[in-house]
């Protein structure tokens, strides 16, 4: 592979990184922009890495495989919960996705990597208000709330005070 084939990957990693984490940014999410490009950066840097030691003779699909898990690790990571909450869902798919797109782009995969990361924008853009719009409905709909009713007592000596 020559140098500006190397360069060019890896900054298209990097582009496409930033480009996914620019929404998140934007809303003021915990990974953004530099996080999310970092993600694509560092998966197309392990590729790369791979083939230029490899000489295209070995098995890039050994270090995608790794990259696949080290960045559930990642993930796991920005998940909180809070009772019965769980926040960070959101941000740890699209920091699986920005992995996808730096390790698509690491290969070679460059329609694929465009591809990727339009519909992850897209889904950002489009698919929230969607989603947003549904919850409110079932709010709606939903005209019966379960609420468990709890009535403490203690004995003393066998009755009930």
């Amino acid at each position: 592979m020559s140098t500006l084939d190397f360069i060019f990957r890896l900054s298209l990693a990097m582009l496409l990184g930033a480009g996914i984490g620019l929404e998140r940014q934007w809303r003021n999410r915990n990974a953004g922009l530099r996080t999310n490009a970092l993600v694509a950066i560092g998966a197309a840097s392990f590729l790369l890495l791979s083939e230029s030691l490899t000489n295209e003779v070995g098995d890039p699909s050994r270090i995608a495989a790794q990259i696949v898990s080290g960045i559930g690790f990642l993930g796991a990571g920005v998940i909180m919960r809070d009772g019965v909450n769980v926040q960070g869902l959101n941000t740890a798919a699209t920091l699986w996705c920005s992995a996808a797109v730096g390790t698509m782009t690491g290969v070679g995969l460059l329609i694929e990597a465009f591809l990727t990361t339009f519909l992850v924008v897209i889904t950002h853009f489009i698919l929230r208000p969607v989603g947003n719009k549904l919850q409110r409905f079932a709010n709606k709909s939903s005209s019966r709330q379960v609420r468990p009713d709890f009535k403490l007592s203690t004995f003393k000596n066998g009755e009930s005070e």
